[in-house]
Formats: C-alpha cells, structure tokens, sequence
C-alpha cells in the first residue's frame, strides 16, 4: 500500500465510487417541450382568472380558448417526440383543473351569477366539482375507455362551452346581470354532463390522412371563413351544439 493510499480518508474512497458510478445512475428530470406547452394552457387559465377580476370578460373568454388550443397541443407533441411521462400527465390534469374547472367558474360568476348571491356561487362550485370529478373519472379510465367516445362531457368542450357564451354575449353588449337566471342553469347544467354517462364524440378516430371528397374541403374553407367573420358565436354554436349532441344521442337510441 502506498502512502498515497494511506492518506485517503473513508470520504474520498466514496466519492472515488461515486466519480466512477456516475454513468450508471438514472438521471432525474422532466420533458422540456411537451410541459412547455401544458404550462402555456396553465398560464392562459390563470390570465382568464386574473382579467375577470378586472372586468375584461372578453379577454377572460379568448384567454380559455387559448388554453384549449395549448392543452390538444401537449399530448400530441409528447407523442410525436416520445416524451410522455407520469409526471407530464399529472402537471397536465393539474393544468386542466385550473384552466378548465376553477378558471370559467369564476369567471362566470364574476360576470353573471354574483348578483344572485348564493345561488350564484353554488352554480359555480357544480360546476367546478364536476369539472374535479370528472378529471379524476378520467385519469382511472385511462386504457379502459373506449377510443371513438368520452364518458360525459369532457372538460375543455364544458369551458368552451361557457366562454363561448360570455364572449358572444360580451360581443353583442348584452350585459351578464340580464343572463344570470340563464347562466344558473347551463352553468350547472354543464357541470353534471361532466360526470354524467352520456357519451360523446370524441373524434380520435378521425383520419386525416386518408382522402376525402372535394366537397369536404369546400366545408372546411366555409367553416374557417365563418370563424373569422364571427368567432365568438361561431364558436359559442359549436360547443352548444356539441353539448346537446350527447344529450340527443341517448333519445336516438331510445326511439331505434
């Protein structure tokens, strides 16, 4: 044994492990890009939140529609690079819980439901329950649920659904004190189709790399024009119609 040796101390052997073992321990971290993109959907709920509070609803609406354009975005981006992970499906339902749930419950209740006091509030709370409830119902349905359909209505189309409402109504200066008996009624409404068994749509069987007739194309350029000729209530139509639909589908089965 060297003198060398002799000099080391317990100390420095472990670390003289730890140098060369350094290769083989896991290293920890997250997904940049695909979180990147669940943290816009946050940060756009949150700014929904944050311009309610100053009476800019329109802004408050627009701001709800962005998060569902960054939410559809976090998912197919983690696919395409192979970068889901636990932690990316966790932060995302957190996102989801604020942008989705918490954010257009108080914003309506901001611009429409606090002048009824507290059926005003408990409308709003429903709502965000069933928007908890149904992100949990989802999350332990993961590989169980069937492809082509969602059990219940699924959040982002109920937030929709309530944004595209105060901003077509914001749009057309109707004032949300007039709608508040409406609003305590679609607001719930919405929330329990959340955690309901009607089954919607849910589009992923969709192919869109196959090749369609012309005229579906033709459509596709009208639809596009009449967004941006009227998003608001454009979109408003949308995400009502779509609401009804599930609701309609169960009287269909009925009377086969």
């Amino acid at each position: 044994m060297s003198i060398d040796d002799m000099k080391k101390s317990p100390v420095d052997e472990i670390e003289d492990i730890d140098v060369g073992d350094e290769k083989k321990q896991p290293h920890k971290g997250v997904y940049l890009l695909p979180n990147l993109f669940t943290t816009a959907a946050l940060f756009s709920g949150f700014y929904s939140i944050i311009a309610a509070m100053n009476e800019n609803f329109t802004h408050a609406a627009v701001a709800i529609f962005i998060s569902m354009i960054f939410d559809g975005l976090d998912g197919r981006v983690a696919r395409l690079t192979h970068t889901q992970s636990a932690f990316g499906a966790e932060y995302d339902s957190l996102a989801d819980m604020v942008s989705f749930g918490i954010a257009p419950a108080l914003v309506v209740f901001t611009w429409s439901l606090a002048p009824l006091g507290k059926i005003g509030w408990i409308a709003a709370f429903i709502y965000a329950v069933g928007a908890a409830l149904r992100l949990a119902r989802f999350n332990t349905m993961l590989g169980v649920e069937e492809k082509r359909y969602f059990t219940g209505l699924p959040s982002p189309a109920a937030a929709a659904l309530v944004a595209g409402v105060i901003w077509a109504a914001n749009d057309k200066g109707v004032s949300g004190e007039s709608m508040a008996t409406l609003m305590a009624l679609l607001v719930p409404i919405a929330g329990l189709l959340m955690v309901s068994n009607v089954k919607y749509r849910s589009f992923k069987d969709l192919n869109l790399k196959g090749r369609v007739p012309f005229v579906v194309l033709l459509i596709a350029v009208l639809v596009l024009v009449l967004v941006a000729l009227e998003p608001a209530l454009v979109l408003m139509s949308v995400f009502c119609l779509y609401g009804l639909w599930g609701i309609l589908g169960i009287f269909f089965e009925k009377f086969r």
